[in-house]
């Protein structure tokens, strides 16, 4: 259950969440209908190489990752969309491109696109391609500690 590590660490911090189950889907907005969450309000994990580190970019599903904005916030011109083969170890426990936007969890920086802290609450993918989980944008915030910054632009 790749969700487990993820549960574990809510449930540890006393944070309320729901786990909605749909249909397998794969892009973000394919997620983003069968789990009827509007594409603006679903946050979808970028890894991205920033000075060959592994980083999350975390943006609305409806975005694109600007890397020009993320270079300017990173301060470097080394900034690169990851392969799936450089981050899939990474993440032992999750479905290859269902990792939840908790880098902290797994030891890296994790950049949000600021339109996600205009809602109340985020949902993400939990791990597989089949579950999300939804939780108040505060809590997110305050576990994971994300740098919040202009980094998206429309797709």
């Amino acid at each position: 259950m790749p969700i487990r590590r993820l549960r574990e660490f809510l449930d540890s911090h006393a944070v309320r969440y729901f786990v909605v189950s749909h249909s397998r889907a794969y892009t973000a907005q394919e997620i983003a209908a069968a789990a009827h969450v509007p594409g603006k309000e679903l946050a979808k994990t970028v890894m991205v190489s920033i000075d060959g580190k592994m980083a999350m970019a975390v943006l609305p599903a409806s975005r694109q990752l600007d890397f020009e904005l993320l270079k300017k916030l990173t301060s470097t011109q080394d900034v690169a969309l990851a392969s799936e083969h450089e981050f899939a170890d990474l993440f032992p426990e999750c479905e290859p491109g269902a990792m939840p936007p908790f880098g902290n969890l797994y030891g890296m920086e994790v950049y949000v696109s600021e339109e996600l802290a205009e809602d109340d609450d985020i949902a993400f993918n939990a791990g597989a391609h089949t579950e999300l989980v939804r939780l108040a944008w505060s809590d997110f915030r305050r576990l994971v500690q994300p740098k919040i910054a202009s980094i998206s632009r429309r797709s």
